[in-house]
């Protein structure tokens, strides 16, 4: 009996901690599953939703969370995640997405005009930008907690619901405060028509858009910076013809800027949102115009500063970098009041020594050519930004980065002995060498980040500097920690003069190199930096000085400009 009784606890016990090992099991399986499960319909849906707007005409960008209330323009329900268009602006949730879709027109970018040459009014309801007045009663729109007003996708205006019969059937839209730099899509419409496209007869209808149509295209790189260039291309396309806005990411400059051999000939201005490896490639693109014998569309260019050193957009004054402290709206006001003016460029050729049947190598510069440790720190930079790009992301974390390498290279002095290893010409002139670690071949005042290299601390006189005067400015640096000293106007370089031409020889080793923030590791070679070509540059100017910036800054800054660069004795205006 007591034996019996022994077997049915052991089994007793044995069922429960099979009953405890299937519950734990089943505890620890199923959530794993449902995860998983998840996980797999998510992917999915993200993929029907990436083919879904792919094939959509609309510019939809799903978003989990708007920023301010938002309501959907097919139910009129209040949503927290859905879709919006950054061309119409029209919201939806994900129910209503497909009927969106369908029901709502977004912006044409081609239409025809009505009879009398004016533009109708293209209304989208609901969801109108902040702050916005009615065009009839001067109040205040959007005000109510529901899908209310309308708003016109081309000139912004706004209007309430119950003022729109006060509106008069005989307005018609002016495509608003940036008439001047919109392409209409009536415009399109009839280049579309023409029989025989040529310059003459975009010219022709160039007139009907008014003398002071200067259309912009604006080209912006999502990598660069900071990584606003995806946020910035929505805001132009709200405030432009979606046309003239272009993801640098799907197209190359040299396709977008065949747009411009559709508008009139000396009116089209390019807007490069990026750094200045963005500007040298959209500017190569511009030179590649030349050679198909398209001088005559060859656009203006200007810059909004998103890479981290963004020296050329400083030199033209606009600003050491952006990051949203003015809105985009400002920022076409300054394009508006932008000035033209030269700027030279220059070919870097590299022939490497022993090599004689390879073709030497041919680069284009704009800002600036050096040999040692700042090289050196674009070097380490770049390649591991190759590595891990998702890492270098933020304009903070680049500049951590290379003052890193710059204080690693402190202690190391890979560049050391330069001027043992080289030699430098002049327009063909020997220039005798002291002690130095580096060479810096300057075409523009700032370099470095933000530093005005050749004047130095501005206690040593020394000839000014032009963008347009076919000279060089070069001097040296005695290492990286001399670098730093003379970024934060410490000391001086070592001018060793200007030239229209300059020559170096490396004689031997290899030593890194850098055109325009472009590095690579060089062997034995000749270089030789010629006068290539010239080309139109916006500048910004503006008058205010570090002491106005103390005393205004609480209120809103009106330029992304550095306030330390007055207008500079080397800008001459070009008649446009």
């Amino acid at each position: 009996m007591c034996q019996e009784g022994g077997e049915a606890r052991e089994d007793c016990g044995s069922r429960e901690e099979w009953t405890l090992l299937f519950w734990t099991s089943l505890a620890v399986i199923v959530p794993v599953i449902l995860t998983l499960w998840c996980s797999a319909q998510r992917s999915k849906r993200k993929t029907y939703m990436k083919e879904f707007f792919r094939k959509s005409k609309h510019g939809w960008h799903y978003t989990d969370l708007f920023n301010k209330p938002t309501y959907c323009c097919v139910c009129s329900q209040h949503i927290l995640h859905g879709a919006f268009c950054d061309c119409c602006g029209v919201c939806a949730d994900e129910q209503c997405l497909r009927r969106a879709d369908r029901s709502l027109p977004c912006k044409e970018i081609m239409a025809p005009s009505r009879p009398d040459g004016s533009t109708e009014h293209r209304w989208v309801r609901g969801n109108v930008p902040l702050a916005s007045y009615c065009a009839v009663c001067k109040q205040q729109c959007g005000t109510q907690p529901k899908l209310c007003d309308v708003r016109c996708v081309w000139c912004q205006t706004t209007v309430h619901d119950d003022c729109m019969d006060g509106l008069a059937d005989t307005e018609t839209c002016d495509l608003g405060e940036f008439h001047s730099l919109i392409i209409p899509p009536h415009y399109l419409y009839l280049v579309n028509k023409l029989r025989r496209r040529h310059p003459d007869e975009f010219t022709k209808l160039g007139a009907s858009c008014g003398s002071s149509w200067t259309p912009v295209l604006v080209l912006a790189n999502t990598r660069s910076g900071n990584n606003m260039g995806e946020a910035l291309l929505g805001e132009f396309r709200t405030l432009l013809n979606p046309v003239q806005v272009f993801d640098l990411s799907e197209l190359t400059p040299s396709k977008a800027l065949q747009l411009c051999t559709l508008l009139p000939p000396g009116r089209v201005q390019v807007l490069v949102c990026g750094g200045d490896g963005t500007v040298g490639w959209v500017l190569d693109a511009i030179d590649a115009m030349k050679l198909k014998d398209q001088d005559q569309f060859i656009p203006r260019v200007t810059i909004l500063p998103l890479g981290t050193g963004n020296d050329l957009s400083n030199t033209l004054g606009w600003g050491a970098g952006y990051a949203g402290e003015i809105p985009v709206e400002q920022v076409l006001r300054n394009v508006l009041d932008a000035e033209v003016v030269k700027m030279d460029r220059w070919k870097v050729q590299v022939a490497s020594k022993g090599v004689y049947f390879r073709k030497p190598k041919v680069l284009s510069m704009n800002n600036y050519f050096s040999v040692g440790p700042d090289a050196l720190m674009a070097l380490n930079f770049h390649a591991h930004r190759e590595k891990t790009p998702s890492f270098f992301s933020s304009r903070i974390i680049n500049k951590a980065v290379y003052f890193l390498y710059g204080t690693k290279d402190c202690l190391v002095q890979e560049c050391k002995d330069l001027d043992k290893r080289i030699e430098l010409e002049l327009d063909g002139e020997r220039v005798a060498l002291p002690s130095l670690e580096g060479i810096i071949v300057c075409n523009i005042g700032y370099w470095g980040g933000g530093c005005r290299l050749w004047e130095g601390m501005g206690d040593e006189p020394c000839p000014p500097t032009r963008l347009d005067d076919g000279l060089l400015e070069v001097v040296g640096v005695f290492g990286s920690f001399h670098c730093a000293q003379i970024q934060v106007k410490l000391a001086n370089p070592v001018r060793l003069g200007q030239a229209h031409t300059v020559r170096l020889v490396l004689k031997s080793s290899t030593m890194p190199m850098q055109v325009d923030g472009e590095p690579w590791a060089q062997g034995p070679c000749t270089i030789t930096i010629t006068h290539k070509t010239q080309t139109f540059m916006l500048y910004h100017s503006t008058e205010q000085t570090d002491d106005d910036d103390d005393e205004s800054s609480a209120s809103e800054p009106e330029s992304p400009a550095p306030h330390d660069s007055p207008r500079p004795p080397w800008l001459t205006t070009v008649q446009a």
